[in-house]
Parts: structure tokens; C-alpha cells; sequence
């Protein structure tokens, strides 16, 4: 499937995540960990967003002049299995085509720190990614960080609501410097480059 992007229209990137201090190094919230760097990059601070229930910085990435895109970063304060109400919002606010954008999320099926770059697909049981499909079908990216499966009994619930482990936490400013580069890398040169780039 072949899905061309507006050349023109902003790009949407929407780190997953449940808000609140208690779930800020939780799993589930690395997509929020992502969209805070490249915030910093952008040089932006977090605003709400009109009537969406979500968090955004604007700005632009890429080489200045015609190399760079106008993105919108977001972070939905909807809670993740209620993602895709604000992220519709924003993108009938930002009239953002679907194949611009991008979530960012946990994938358990996928080794710790390892990344995967797509373009639709099935949510895989990923609540975040459930309500946004819900609301605007499946042709939208997703950069896909692994978290692991859960070891032993543990209930996957409660390991993505669990913060990363201490030998987890000193490869994570790595790996998701490297996530936000990915993101960075697939709205600037497009996903066949980033693919070819960043999955590993």
C-alpha cells in the first residue's frame, strides 16, 4: 500500500502516553519521552491545544528552507486507550492528512530499545494505537520502540504501567534519542530511508 503525503501539509507527530507525574517513566510512556526531545529539538514548550484534549509544540525540522516540514508534536492528556479522540482533533485543527501522521508508541513484541518503522498494519492489542485507528482508520505511521515482553507470570498490564528497570534506564536516553532521530528521519527523507536507517 502506497499512501503519498501532502507536500504542503504539516506533519503530526503524537507520542502516546498516559498523563501525570506517576506514569512519566512508565513503558507506556516512552512515546511521551520521544515527543518531549523532540519538542526540546524544536526549541518549543508544550501549550494546550484549542478545544483538543492534548499537549502541542509547533515548529519545523529538517535543513532550513524548502528541505524543512512544519510539525506539530502532541501529547493526547486523554489517557492512552482514549488517544484517538485528540489526535482527530488535531488533525481537523492542523488539517493534517492521515498519511502525515506519525505515532509514537511501546511495542512489546519487539526487544528492548530495538525500533520498527511502519506504515498501517494492526494495532497488536496496543490500546493507543485501537482508539486512533478507531476514529481515522489504520493508514497512519507508527515508530514502533520495544519494550520487551514481560517476564515470567507478569501480567502485561501491569509491566507497561511499570517505570523501566534500573539496567533499562541506562540505555534509555540513548534509545530514545535515537527514536526521536527516526521520527525526525521519516518526515524529512521519508519512510523508505528511516526503514533502511533505524530498523534494526
Amino acid at each position: 500500500m502506497h499512501v503519498t503525503s501532502d507536500a504542503g501539509a504539516p506533519w503530526l507527530v503524537v507520542g502516546l502516553g498516559n498523563p501525570g507525574s506517576e506514569y512519566a517513566m512508565n513503558r507506556h510512556n516512552v512515546g511521551f519521552m520521544v515527543a518531549d526531545l523532540l519538542a526540546e529539538r524544536i526549541g518549543g514548550k508544550f501549550k494546550r491545544a484549542g478545544k483538543a484534549q492534548a499537549l502541542v509544540v509547533e515548529g519545523r525540522i529538517g535543513p532550513p528552507g524548502p528541505g524543512s516540514r512544519r510539525v506539530v508534536v502532541a501529547k493526547p492528556m486523554s489517557y492512552m486507550n482514549l488517544s484517538g479522540g485528540p489526535v482527530n482533533a488535531l488533525r481537523d485543527f492542523y488539517k493534517v492528512p492521515v498519511a502525515n501522521i506519525v505515532a509514537v508508541h511501546d511495542e512489546l513484541d519487539i526487544d528492548y530499545g530495538v525500533l520498527r518503522l511502519k506504515l498501517g498494519g494492526g494495532d497488536n492489542g496496543h490500546n493507543g494505537l485501537k482508539s486512533m485507528t478507531k476514529v481515522m482508520g489504520s493508514d497512519y505511521h507508527r515508530v514502533r520502540f520495544g519494550i520487551g515482553r514481560p517476564p515470567g507470570r507478569m501480567q502485561v498490564a501491569d509491566y507497561v504501567l511499570k517505570d523501566f528497570s534500573s539496567a533499562e534506564r541506562k540505555e534509555l536516553d540513548y534509545f530514545v534519542d535515537r527514536a526521536t532521530d527516526a521520527v525526525e528521519c521519516l518526515v524529512i527523507d521519508g519512510l523508505t530511508r528511516a526503514q533502511s536507517t533505524y530498523n534494526s
